[in-house]
């Protein structure tokens, strides 16, 4: 199906210690992100952006982003592939880069799924379905770094 879709989510600051952003370590960097319908997702800065690091951050839920969106897409080029997958974890990692002037950016993201299928027939269209799946991800078209894949492929017992 060829559409637009739009996705609408609140971001609200909550950590005003009272003074505002009078100081650069005046203030927290807690934040409750909210989309209608959903749980609340309680964020932050990385710590070395004076975050707190018990709450995900920007870094975190983009690389979230790629795995899942990966994962979902590849479940669905199975189905069609006509591979049944009955397990499947991801060890994704990023490596992000800082510019030195304040920003930076992501150079890289590595996932590494771990993909359990029912039988061994199915190996080489499971180890073909991440390429369609690394294709149909919206959010690994939607980034300017590479979105590498070292995929494992196991046979249930």
């Amino acid at each position: 199906m060829i559409g637009e879709h739009r996705y609408a989510l609140r971001a609200t600051w909550t950590g005003d210690r009272g003074t505002g952003t009078s100081g650069y370590r005046d203030y927290d960097r807690s934040v409750t992100l909210s989309v209608a319908g959903k749980p609340d997702i309680a964020a932050s800065s990385d710590k070395p952006f004076r975050g707190d690091p018990t709450r995900w951050n920007p870094e975190d839920l983009l690389l979230a982003a790629l795995s899942e969106c990966h994962l979902l897409s590849y479940l669905h080029a199975c189905v069609q592939a006509g591979v049944v997958v009955v397990a499947y974890t991801d060890d994704a990692t990023g490596t992000m880069v800082e510019d030195g002037r304040g920003g930076g950016g992501f150079t890289e993201v590595m996932l590494r799924p771990v993909v359990t299928i029912a039988d061994e027939s199915m190996r080489d269209a499971a180890l073909a379905a991440h390429a369609q799946a690394h294709e149909w991800c919206f959010i690994a078209n939607s980034v300017n770094f590479p979105v590498r894949h070292e995929p494992t492929i196991v046979v249930a017992d």
